[in-house]
C-alpha cells in the first residue's frame, strides 16, 4: 500500500535498563499497548542487572527520508534526568502508516507484527488491505494513531508467530451431496468466534450462519462447521477468524467439489435443424467459476470450431458447426480434472430429411426455427432475464403453447440469495431488511409466472429466517414488504397467478404464511404502527404488562372489527412481558388461496367477502395462537361459515376450517359476528346455493325418530308374546329372525342418531366419532338383513321345491347382515378421517362433500334396487300365477293382493330410501328432504303395522293370548312368505322344521 504523503513509523526498541529497580515509562498523548494513551510500562529488576523491554515510540520523517534517519543515532523521547541511564539495544520497525487525502492515517503492520484485538474492534479496516491478514490494515482519524503488537514467539526453529490453533479438513476434494466437516482445535481460550466462506469469484467473505445446510457445534478448545449436502455453492475458502491471546487470528481452508451434469449449462438440449435451411448452427456449454481446473472440449469435430466466451460467474465453451452433418449426431461436451472422473453432457443433434413432418418458422414473439415433428424447440431469454423457453412441435407438424419461461435476473439474484441464506450464508439481521427493500423494487418488474414464483419463493425464504435467527424488523423493511404484498395482490390472475398456481397449489397460502410471519416481527420500540395500501391494511399495537381489551375496526368493504377481551390476554403479561399485536387485513388474497375446505365444509362452492383477517399476538418475542377473538364481517349474504386458514390441511397445502370457530349473529342480522378460540388468518365463507337449516324439518326428524323408536319397542314386546307361536316352520323362523334383526338394528341406529345432537361435534370428539361410526354401521345393517330378507323371498320365488338348510342360511344372512355393514364403516373411518372428510359440519354424521356419506349411500341405493327387482317378481308372480299354483284368482283379489303386499314389503325393505336420490339430484327444493324425512324417519311405524300386526298368524296369537278365544286357522296370509308359495308345496313347508 503506497500513498503519496508523509509517513510515521512506529518502531519497536529493546533496551537493557540499569540502575534503578524499576523504570516507568510514559508516552503521553500517544498510542501505547494496543492504542491506549496514558498507559504506564513497569520492570523490576535488581541492581545492574539487564533487562530487555519493548517501548513503542512514533517517529515522524519526511518523505523519502526516513531510511537515512534511522541509520543516525536516535535519542529516546523518554530519557529524562528522573529516569535511570539506558542505552537503545535494538530497534525494529511495527508499523508503516501514510496519511490520505481525506485527512485520515492508514496504518497497516509489518511482518512479525498485529494489532491488537481490542484496536480491531473499534477501528474501520482499509478498502484495500494490505494483506489477506486478519486486521491488517487499519483507519484512524487525526490525531490519534496506532501500533502493532509483536506476536507471540514461535518455537526455536521458525520464523513465523505460534498460532494458537490448528484448522483440519476431512478432505479438500468434497463430492457432492455429502457432507463437510471444519474442525478448530485451539490450544488457548478464544473468543469471538466466526466462519466465512469466500466463494470463487466473490469479492468479499460471506458469514455463516447455523440454517437449513449449516451447523456450528463447540466445545472447550475445539469448534466444528459441518455444512449438509454439498454443491459447487459451497466450494472456496473457509476462514475462521477467532481472538485468542489478545490477537484476532484467521486460518483457512480451500475446498473444492467436482460439478454435476446438472451444474452445466446446455443451450439446447437438444436440437432439431433442417440443413437446407440452416448449414450451420451452434451449441454451448458452460461452466459455473469453481476453484476446480476444467478442460473442456467438444466431441465430435470435424466441421466445427471451438471457442471460449467468459461472462460473469461462468465461462462457456461454444461450439460452432460450420458443417451439417448428414444424419442424426449426438455432441458430447467433455469436462476433464485432475484426479476426477471426466464429466460428459451430451446434446442430440436430429437432422430433418426430405418428408419428414415439420414444424414452420415462427418468428411471433421468440424466433423459432424449423422443428422435426415430435421435437421440442428451444430458444435463449432475451438480454437481462435468465432460462430458456420451449416449444414442442406435434406429431402433425403444427407448434403447441410455449412452455418453460424466463426469470427477470434481479428477481432470481434475490431468491438464490435468499436460499442461500436460509441455508446458512450470510449475515441475516443485515441482509433481509436489504433484500426485502429490494423486493419492493423488483415486484414492478413481474412479467411471468416463473417472476411472481421466485418472488413468493424469495418472501418465503426470508420469513423463515425471521422466525430462526429471531430477527426484529424495522418500519422501513416492514413497509417495503406490505408494498411488495400489495403489488403482487394486484397482479394479473389469468396470466400469472393462476400458472403460478398450477405448478405449485400452494403459493397463496405460503404467500400468507410468510407475510404473517413477517409482519409480527416488528421491533417494539417502533409500535404503534399503522400502513394502509389498497390491498393491505396493517395496524400494530403494543400493551403493557397489564393488557386491556384490544379492539381494532377497518374502513373496509364490507367493514371488519375485531376484538380480543382482556382475560384472553392477561396470562401473557404475567411476568412484566409487553404484548404486542398484530391486525393485518389482506384484500384479494381468498381468490388467491386453493378452493380447499376441512373437515364439515366438504368441497361445496363458497364465496368469501375478499378479505382475509390475520391476528398475531406476541409476548416475549414468542408468538401466541390460543385466545378468544370476535370479529364483525359486514355486508355477507347467504349461509355464513366462520373459519380460518389451516396451513396443515392437505398435506401443507393449506384449506378452510371452522374448528373453533362459531357464528353468533342471527341470521336476519347483515353482519356476521364470529368468535374463534385461536389466533390465525380468519374470514367468512357463505354458501348461497345450499338448503339453509329448516327447523320444521328437524322437528319432523325428532318426532318420527321418536314415534319408530316407540313402534320398534313394541314390536319386540309382539315378539316376545308370539314367538313361539310364528317361527314353527323353518320357513317362517328365518323370516321373522331377519325381521327381528331389523327391528334392533333400526332401533339402536334410530336411539343414536337421536341422540348424536347433544354430543360435541367435531373430529375431536371421541363421542361424537363413535356415534357417526355406530350410526353408520347400524343404518347399514337395517339394509343389509332386509337385503336379506328379499334375497329369502327370491329363492322361494324361483326355486319353489328347493329345500333350504336353516343352520347355513342363518349363517349366511348374519354375515351378510352385519360382516359386509362393519366392512363398508371401518373403509369410510380409515379413508376419509386422516383427510379430515368424515364428519359433517355441526353433526355427528358423514360429510356429504367429501365423499364419506356415498358410502352408506351407495350400498342402501343398491340394496333398495335389488329389493325392488324381488317386489317386482312378487307382483308378477301375484298377477300371474303358474297353472301348478290351482285355478287363477279374480282380477279384483288379484290387484288387493299386489295393493297389500307393496303395503308390507316397501318399508320393510327400505324403498322409500330410494328418494334419497332426489334430495342429492335436488339440492335447492325442500320437497324432496320433507317426503324422505316422513317416510323414513317414521320407518320402525311402518314395520310394526305392516310388518308384524298384519300377519294373520301375529294377530292370531295376540288374540289367543289376550282374549283367550280360538280363531280360526287360516293357511293364507298375504304378510308372509307363504303367500307367493304354491299351496302344493306349502304343506311341505310347513312339514319342514
Amino acid at each position: 500500500m503506497i500513498y503519496s504523503a508523509v509517513p510515521l513509523l512506529l518502531l519497536a526498541v529493546t533496551l537493557p535498563l540499569v540502575g534503578s529497580p524499576a523504570a516507568q515509562v510514559s508516552q503521553p498523548g500517544q498510542s501505547q499497548a494496543g492504542g491506549e494513551a496514558g498507559q504506564q510500562l513497569n520492570q523490576k529488576s535488581g541492581a545492574g542487572e539487564s533487562v530487555l523491554v519493548s517501548v513503542y515510540v512514533q517517529l515522524d520523517f519526511s518523505n523519502q527520508t526516513w531510511p537515512l534517519t534511522l541509520s543516525r543515532t536516535l535519542t529516546p523521547p523518554f530519557a529524562s534526568a528522573s529516569s535511570p541511564p539506558a542505552t537503545l539495544a535494538g530497534l525494529g520497525l511495527t508499523t508503516e502508516c501514510n496519511v490520505h487525502h481525506d485527512g485520515c492515517t492508514y496504518c497497516a503492520c509489518l511482518p512479525g507484527y498485529q494489532w491488537n484485538a481490542s484496536v480491531c474492534s473499534c477501528r474501520r479496516p482499509c478498502r484495500s488491505p494490505r494483506s489477506r491478514g486478519p486486521c491488517g490494515c487499519l483507519v484512524f482519524s487525526p490525531p490519534e494513531a496506532g501500533y502493532c503488537q509483536l506476536l507471540p514467539p514461535a518455537a526455536p526453529a521458525s520464523c513465523l508467530p505460534t498460532v494458537p490453533g490448528t484448522l483440519s479438513l476431512n478432505s479438500q476434494v468434497q463430492m457432492p451431496g455429502n457432507m463437510l466437516n471444519l474442525t478448530l482445535v485451539t490450544s488457548h481460550e478464544t473468543t469471538n468466534l466466526n466462519w466465512f466462506l469466500r466463494p470463487a469469484g466473490s469479492p468479499r467473505p460471506i458469514l455463516l450462519q447455523p440454517g437449513t445446510q449449516v451447523s456450528l457445534t463447540s466445545s472447550p478448545g475445539q469448534a466444528v462447521l459441518s455444512i449438509l449436502n454439498i454443491s459447487h455453492k459451497w466450494a472456496g475458502e473457509y476462514t475462521c477468524r477467532f481472538e485468542a491471546q489478545g490477537f484476532r487470528w484467521e486460518l483457512y481452508q480451500v475446498v473444492k467439489v467436482p460439478l454435476q451434469a446438472t451444474d452445466v449449462a446446455r443451450l439446447p438440449d437438444q436440437l432439431s435443424i433442417s440443413c437446407a435451411t440452416s448449414p450451420s448452427f451452434q451449441l454451448s456449454c458452460c461452466l459455473p467459476s469453481t476453484h476446480l481446473v476444467y478442460t473442456a472440449s467438444w466431441s465430435p469435430t470435424e466441421g466445427s470450431k471451438a471457442s471460449l466466451v467468459n461472462t460473469p460467474g461462468s465461462w462457456c465453451l461454444v461450439l460452432t458447426v460450420q458443417r451439417c452433418p448428414a444424419t442424426d449426431t449426438t455432441y458430447t461436451c467433455e469436462l476433464q480434472s485432475p484426479g476426477l472422473t471426466p464429466l460428459r453432457v451430451p446434446i442430440s443433434v436430429t437432422i430433418i430429411q426430405d418428408g419428414d413432418a415439420t414444424c414452420p418458422e415462427d418468428s411471433s414473439a421468440v424466433a423459432w426455427n424449423v422443428t422435426k415433428a415430435g421435437h421440442v424447440a428451444q430458444a435463449p431469454c432475451p438480454v437481462n432475464r435468465t432460462g430458456v423457453v420451449k416449444r414442442t412441435c406435434g406429431p402433425d407438424g403444427s407448434w403447441e403453447p410455449i412452455h418453460g419461461g424466463c426469470t427477470d435476473a434481479g428477481v432470481l439474484a434475490l431468491f438464490h440469495r435468499a436460499r442461500l441464506l436460509r441455508a446458512g450464508q450470510g449475515w441475516p439481521a443485515v441482509e433481509a431488511p436489504q433484500i426485502l427493500a429490494e423486493l419492493s423494487e423488483q415486484a414492478k418488474v413481474v412479467s411471468s409466472p416463473s417472476d411472481l414464483l421466485a418472488l413468493l419463493g424469495t418472501i418465503s425464504f426470508l420469513a423463515k429466517v425471521v422466525v430462526d435467527a429471531r430477527i426484529q424488523l424495522n418500519r422501513s423493511a416492514l413497509e417495503a414488504l406490505l408494498k411488495t404484498t400489495d403489488k403482487v395482490l394486484d397482479l394479473d390472475t389469468s396470466s400469472l397467478w393462476t400458472p403460478a398456481r398450477a405448478q405449485k397449489p400452494s403459493t397463496g397460502s405460503d404467500l400468507l404464511l410468510a407475510v404473517e410471519t413477517l409482519a409480527r416481527s416488528l421491533c417494539p420500540q417502533d409500535h404503534p404502527f399503522s400502513f394502509s395500501l389498497q390491498n393491505v391494511r396493517l395496524q400494530t399495537q403494543l400493551l403493557g404488562p397489564f393488557p386491556a381489551d384490544y379492539r381494532v375496526s377497518f374502513p373496509t368493504r364490507p367493514p371488519l372489527r375485531a376484538h380480543i377481551p382482556r382475560c384472553s390476554l392477561a396470562p401473557l403479561g404475567r411476568n412484566g412481558t409487553n404484548v404486542s399485536i398484530t391486525s393485518l387485513v389482506l384484500r384479494k388474497l381468498d381468490r388467491l388461496l386453493p378452493s380447499s375446505y376441512g373437515q364439515g365444509l366438504g368441497d361445496s362452492v363458497y364465496a368469501t367477502p375478499g378479505l382475509v383477517l390475520a391476528i398475531s399476538v406476541m409476548a416475549g418475542g414468542q408468538a401466541f395462537d390460543q385466545g378468544e377473538v370476535v370479529m364483525d364481517f359486514g355486508g355477507t349474504g347467504g349461509t355464513p361459515h366462520c373459519v380460518f386458514w389451516d396451513h396443515s390441511l392437505f398435506r401443507g397445502k393449506g384449506g378452510w376450517s371452522d374448528e373453533g370457530c362459531q357464528v353468533q349473529t342471527a341470521r336476519a342480522s347483515p353482519t356476521t359476528r364470529c368468535v374463534c378460540r385461536h389466533l390465525t388468518a380468519f374470514s367468512v365463507l357463505t354458501s348461497p346455493d345450499t338448503v339453509p337449516e329448516n327447523l320444521t324439518l328437524e322437528r319432523l326428524s325428532q318426532v318420527g325418530l321418536g314415534a319408530s323408536i316407540v313402534a320398534l319397542l313394541v314390536c319386540l314386546g309382539v315378539y316376545r308374546l308370539v314367538w313361539r307361536v310364528v317361527a314353527q316352520s323353518k320357513v317362517a323362523y328365518l323370516r321373522h329372525t331377519a325381521l327381528l334383526n331389523v327391528v334392533l338394528c333400526l332401533l339402536a341406529a334410530d336411539a343414536c342418531f337421536l341422540g348424536a345432537p347433544l354430543l360435541p361435534p367435531g373430529p375431536r370428539s371421541p363421542l361424537c366419532l363413535a356415534a357417526a361410526f355406530l350410526c353408520h354401521f347400524l343404518y347399514l345393517a337395517t339394509f343389509f338383513w332386509m337385503l336379506a330378507q328379499a334375497l329369502m323371498l327370491a329363492h322361494q320365488l324361483l326355486f319353489v321345491f328347493d329345500q333350504l338348510s336353516q343352520c347355513r342360511v342363518l349363517s349366511l344372512m348374519v354375515v351378510l347382515g352385519y360382516v359386509c355393514p362393519m366392512g363398508f364403516a371401518g373403509a369410510a373411518l380409515a379413508l376419509y378421517l386422516p383427510r379430515g372428510q368424515y364428519l359433517r359440519e355441526g353433526a355427528c354424521w358423514l360429510s356429504g362433500k367429501g365423499g364419506a356419506l356415498y358410502t352408506f349411500v351407495g350400498p342402501v341405493l343398491a340394496i333398495v334396487a335389488v329389493n325392488g327387482l324381488v317386489l317386482a317378481m312378487a307382483v308378477r308372480k301375484l298377477l300371474r300365477p303358474s297353472p301348478s299354483e290351482g285355478p287363477r284368482a279374480e282380477r279384483r283379489q288379484a290387484l288387493l293382493a299386489v295393493i297389500k303386499a307393496l303395503l308390507v314389503l316397501t318399508p320393510i325393505f327400505g324403498l322409500t330410501w330410494g328418494l334419497g336420490l332426489a334430495t342429492l339430484l335436488e339440492e335447492v327444493s325442500t320437497v324432496p328432504h320433507y317426503i324422505f324425512t316422513i317416510l323414513n324417519t317414521t320407518q320402525g311405524v311402518f314395520i310394526l303395522l305392516f310388518g308384524c300386526l298384519m300377519d294373520k298368524k301375529v294377530r292370531e296369537a295376540l288374540l289367543k293370548r289376550f282374549c283367550r278365544s280360538q280363531s280360526p286357522n287360516s293357511t293364507i296370509s298375504l304378510a308372509t312368505y307363504e303367500t307367493y308359495i304354491p299351496e302344493q308345496s306349502q304343506g311341505r313347508s310347513e312339514d319342514t322344521r
